[in-house]
């Protein structure tokens, strides 16, 4: 499966993005999908998490800020980034795999390229 993110940008802090991740496959909805992100120095990070049945998971820092959701007709996963801080600053990866669900980055066997979400004044 090919993931391909969208969306990233620069954005003053408390703003808001919308990520934007497609998948190249016509059993999208046998996929469990999540986000990743990595900040300059740091190692790779869970953010997000949704399953088959639309159950949702979230690193506690972005909990209640960030909404994951999917659309099964359009292969393509969203993230919808509000209230965000400088510490949201990294470059955000999207993950698929057809047997886990959960935020074990090693799990994941399908990597999007990645995009980069920059927050700053």
């Amino acid at each position: 499966v090919q993931l391909v993110e969208s969306g990233g940008g620069l954005v003053q802090p408390g703003g808001s993005l919308r990520l934007s991740c497609v998948a190249s496959t016509r059993t999208f909805e046998d996929y469990a999908m999540a986000w990743f992100r990595q900040a300059p120095g740091k190692a790779r990070e869970f953010v997000a998490a949704i399953n088959w049945r639309d159950s949702t998971t979230y690193q506690e820092s972005v909990e209640g800020r960030f909404t994951i959701s999917r659309d099964n007709a359009q292969a393509t996963m969203y993230l919808q980034m509000d209230n965000l801080k400088t510490e949201d600053t990294a470059v955000y990866y999207c993950a698929a795999d057809a047997a886990y669900w959960g935020n074990r980055e090693n799990m994941y066997d399908n990597w999007g390229q990645g995009t980069q979400v920059t927050v700053s004044s």
